[in-house]
């Protein structure tokens, strides 16, 4: 039988929540294919890879971590991986896959780079449970087919230098589902913002606010450029620009349902109502 020891009243609940945090990471540990302990690195087989440490680097273009191999996961363990020092004119990307397959790359804190996580076209790819935070342009950009992005944190996205436009989450032919996107703002004169900008796919119950345009730039919480399904989302300006809470690109057949919009010029434009949609 197992040794267990007693953690007594009032250390009780930091002894459990130590101890489920410490559980978690040996549990995701052991099943690793192999480690990431510096940047910047190349994945260039197939597996499961994993952070174990936090990790940064002053590198202003290229990627910290470059995923060259299909069939790659990348499992951050809540581990940092940074890139604050290359400052706000770095062309840098945290991590990056081009025209890779079944793609994963899960509970990553991003900060610091012109884009955080950056998966360029091929497909099947999972993005999920992961922070951004403090990055120059985007938040997370996945190109591609049938893709996946849920239950990401993306935070105070902007600032780069020469950028001008940033968005929060930039997805093509994807389930979009729960994820928050929470401070994008413009520092170029007359540039505009995006919360999610959506090329086909479904976007489901996401979390817009404090999008700041500059100037006479505009600001769009969710911007549909392909038919899609935009369900059950909430989309709040922080009311220091005039801009739409959902766009759909004009002619197409994007449907709205049940979304709640506030602080906009134009709550939803282009996207055909289907019912329950409210603005304020």
């Amino acid at each position: 039988m197992p040794t267990i020891l007693p953690c007594w009243a009032p250390l009780l609940l930091s002894c459990v929540l130590a101890g489920a945090s410490t559980g978690a990471r040996a549990e995701a540990s052991a099943t690793c294919t192999g480690f990431v302990d510096s940047v910047p690195a190349t994945i260039s087989a197939p597996g499961v890879w994993c952070l174990r440490r936090d990790l940064s680097t002053a590198i202003s273009e290229g990627a910290a971590i470059t995923i060259a191999a299909d069939g790659v996961a990348l499992h951050c363990n809540d581990f940092k991986l940074g890139g604050l020092a290359a400052g706000p004119s770095s062309r840098a990307t945290g991590i990056r896959a081009s025209s890779r397959r079944n793609t994963v790359v899960r509970r990553c804190t991003v900060r610091g780079f012109l884009i955080g996580i950056n998966l360029d076209n091929g497909g099947e790819h999972v993005v999920e449970d992961n922070r951004l935070d403090d990055n120059l342009y985007g938040g997370i950009r996945v190109n591609g087919e049938r893709n996946v992005v849920r239950r990401n944190r993306v935070h105070d996205t902007g600032g780069g230098t020469g950028q001008a436009s940033g968005y929060g989450l930039f997805v093509g032919d994807a389930e979009v589902v729960d994820n928050v996107v929470s401070g994008v703002f413009a520092v170029q004169p007359d540039a505009s913002t995006t919360g999610i900008t959506l090329f086909g796919g479904r976007a489901t119950g996401n979390r817009v606010r404090g999008l700041a345009a500059s100037g006479t730039g505009s600001a769009i919480g969710i911007l549909a450029n392909v038919a899609g399904r935009i369900s059950g989302n909430q989309v709040v300006s922080d009311g220091s620009t005039s801009g739409t809470g959902i766009l759909a690109t004009s002619g197409g057949d994007a449907q709205c349902r049940d979304n709640l919009v506030g602080g906009f010029a134009t709550p939803i434009a282009n996207c055909a109502d289907i019912g329950g949609n409210s603005s304020f």
